[in-house]
């Protein structure tokens, strides 16, 4: 997986660890760099947030990029399937790492 990331929006979760991602197969990064869609590829997401204080804390996650096949919102053709690690503060994952 690359350090690229793409934008979502967390609110579109449609199962705990399910997210829409895009009715397209080329979506932007968060550098504007085209990243092609296809199933099975591992791909880093974030989402802006705020933590308490009103500093940028983005909310990010991993995953695996799946065809929307649930039925549910048909104009979509990609969902990213989160892995364990769900999602989490950016802030978060660079606690851990110290």
């Amino acid at each position: 997986m690359d350090n690229s990331r793409l934008y979502v929006d967390f609110n579109e979760l449609i199962d705990d660890d399910l997210v829409l991602l895009s009715q397209q197969d080329i979506k932007l990064d968060h550098k504007g760099n085209e990243i092609t869609l296809f199933l099975g590829k591992q791909i880093n997401v974030y989402m802006d947030d705020i933590n308490e204080n009103g500093v940028v804390d983005y909310l990010v996650a991993s995953g695996t990029v799946e065809l929307n096949n649930t039925g549910l919102f048909p104009i979509c053709k990609w969902n990213l399937r989160i892995n364990a690690k769900g999602i989490q503060h950016e802030s978060d994952l660079e606690q851990n790492e110290k």
